[in-house]
């Protein structure tokens, strides 16, 4: 890898449309005392410490060598070494820098479009908890080099093949961090675990007595446990998995409801339609309507 290596894409209508665009990918090795940023970057991202930056976009910093310090505005100071990566969010002031002793090497990736302001408002990713540890898990890495080689390529219909691998890198992080948060939880492990199956089950009604056997836990203590974890009742939040299931089939498809509730494994479009409401305050007929509004809106 070069010593240094940076793209700032022209994003059109055709990206926008997509629902997920790369903005801006690089990578910087900063040696030793050197100093920081050690690029030319334009104005709208000008970083010093000092000032800081707000952006108006999603980052990726992932830090593979070295170490330093991230600041943000609803954070204090937090040390950042080797193997981490840390979040950026729009509109959120923050600024960083890598420890003069040491330096470090960074990898970024810049990336925004409704689906993923979508993804990043959910609970996937917060400006609270930026941080992911990922060690040793080289596929990031991997995945970063693959985005840096097709921009440098620059073929045609590289920028919806990079927004792909976006979400597989953001993808990865949400596993590494899901699994990651309960090393030193045994019991925690067992609940991410239960959280796959149900993620992996929401077209249809799962026993979940079957669910705590697999792990193996006895029902009573698992029960407990994922609602001391998670918030939520194991079947309330497979209930959620499914009514959210639904709501991308009614924006991005044009399925019927009947199928849509079938897919999502509710026993009649009736009790689907009375849960939907429930949830969201509006029928599946009138939220399908209000997102087609919306996505006329975004195309004109």
């Amino acid at each position: 890898m070069q010593s240094s290596f940076f793209k700032y894409l022209n994003i059109g209508k055709t990206e926008e449309d997509w629902g997920i665009y790369v903005t801006s990918v690089g990578y910087s090795k900063v040696e030793p005392h050197q100093n920081y940023p050690n690029q030319r970057h334009p104005d709208s991202h000008t970083l010093t410490w000092n000032r800081g930056r707000i952006l108006s976009d999603y980052y990726i910093i992932f830090i593979t060598k070295g170490k330093g310090i991230f600041d943000a505005a609803n954070l204090q100071p937090t040390e950042v070494t080797a193997g981490k990566c840390f979040f950026l969010f729009p509109e959120v002031w923050h600024r960083y820098k890598p420890d003069p002793k040491s330096g470090w090497e960074e990898y970024w990736l810049g990336f925004n479009g409704y689906y993923i302001q979508h993804l990043m408002k959910g609970t996937y990713f917060s400006p609270e908890k930026p941080f992911i540890d990922i060690q040793s898990n080289k596929e990031i890495l991997v995945l970063f080099h693959k985005i840096i080689d097709y921009v440098e390529a620059a073929n045609v219909g590289y920028h919806q093949q990079i927004a792909g691998i976006t979400l597989q890198i953001l993808g990865l992080l949400n596993t590494v961090s899901t699994f990651k948060d309960y090393d030193n939880d045994p019991v925690g492990k067992l609940i991410a675990k239960a959280k796959f199956i149900l993620q992996e089950s929401f077209e249809t009604q799962v026993n979940m007595e079957e669910i705590a056997q697999q792990l193996p836990m006895g029902y009573s203590a698992f029960r407990k446990a994922f609602k001391r974890i998670s918030g939520l009742s194991p079947n309330q939040y497979h209930l959620n998995l499914r009514l959210n299931r639904a709501k991308d089939l009614l924006t991005n498809t044009n399925l019927t409801i009947s199928e849509i509730s079938n897919q999502t494994g509710f026993e009649s479009v009736y009790y689907f339609s009375k849960l939907f409401k429930k949830k969201n305050g509006v029928s599946p007929n009138e939220f399908r309507k209000t997102e087609l509004v919306k996505l006329s809106d975004r195309k004109s």
